[in-house]
C-alpha cells in the first residue's frame, strides 16, 4: 500500500465545459437526496390567512422544501434550510421566519 495515496489528488476534475448546465449538484448532499433541516437557523412560518396561492415562494426555493398539495402551499421542514429567499420573494408578506427553537428541530 502507498504511504500517500496520490489517484484522488491527480485524477482529472471536470472543468467548465464538463460540469451539467447551471452547476447541478449530482452527487449526496443535494437537499432532495438528504434531509437537510436539522441544521438550520431560522425557520420559515407560513400565515395562511395571507396566502394568496400565487406560488411564489414554490417557484423560488431552491430546495424544494415549498410543495403544493391540493391548490395550497406546504413547507416540508425536514428539506427546509431556512435561507429566507421564500419570504423574501412573497408579494403579501405571508411568510415570516422565526428563529429555530431547538425543541423544533
Amino acid at each position: 500500500m502507498e504511504r500517500f495515496p496520490t489517484e484522488k489528488i491527480l485524477k482529472k476534475k471536470p472543468g467548465w465545459k464538463e460540469i451539467p448546465i447551471g452547476g447541478i449538484v449530482t452527487n449526496a448532499g443535494s437537499s432532495l437526496l438528504k434531509k437537510t433541516g436539522s441544521w438550520r437557523s431560522f425557520r420559515p412560518i407560513l400565515d395562511k390567512a395571507k396566502c394568496i396561492n400565487c406560488f411564489t415562494c414554490y417557484a423560488y426555493c431552491p430546495d424544494n422544501a415549498i410543495k403544493v398539495e391540493n391548490g395550497k402551499v406546504r413547507i416540508d421542514y425536514e428539506y427546509c434550510k431556512g435561507c429566507g429567499i421564500c419570504a423574501n420573494m412573497c408579494p403579501v408578506k405571508a411568510i415570516k421566519m422565526e428563529e429555530e427553537k431547538e425543541s423544533e428541530k
